[in-house]
């Protein structure tokens, strides 16, 4: 077990977590730090500060209950389908790949592809992974995906 720092297409740390269960079977899991307080602090108040400037201009008390409702709703659903705790993709040689996300709010999401309908592993970062980690990552991921592929 390995567990290496990197750093997301942003700039933040991120860790790559390799796991060898055996000569045909590995695991990489890759983590990003949990949400900041701090930003989640800083966009309520930008909303929030938004909603008592157009309350002051307007003398609308609707503007105030519809910033609150935004916010927690948006909080919500930020949660629950964009910010992911960690990714992992385990690779058995002769079995198939198995691809997992957490998020968040718990949930999490894991979709399996047989070794039979694998031909050779694209890893593309811009559509399935959420954590958007840079190319040195993804290179260490793709050389023990391709050697665990060679042996089967």
């Amino acid at each position: 077990m390995t567990e290496e720092e990197f750093f997301d297409i942003n700039g933040n740390t991120i860790s790559l977590d390799c796991q060898s269960h055996s000569e045909f079977c590995k695991e990489f899991t890759v983590s990003v730090p949990k949400l900041s307080l701090r930003k989640v602090m800083n966009y309520t108040c930008a909303v929030w500060l938004t909603a008592y400037a157009v309350f002051f201009a307007t003398d609308n008390t609707n503007v105030l209950s519809a910033a609150i409702i935004v916010t927690l709703v948006g909080m919500m659903l930020h949660l629950h389908f964009v910010k992911i705790d960690h990714e992992s993709m385990l690779i058995i040689g002769s079995l198939g790949i198995q691809i997992s996300a957490s998020y968040a709010s718990g949930r999490e999401s894991t979709s399996f592809i047989e070794m039979s309908k694998v031909k050779d592993i694209v890893i593309n970062e811009a559509i399935y992974m959420s954590s958007k980690p840079r190319l040195n990552c993804l290179e260490e991921v793709y050389k023990s995906c391709q050697d665990i592929l060679g042996q089967s």
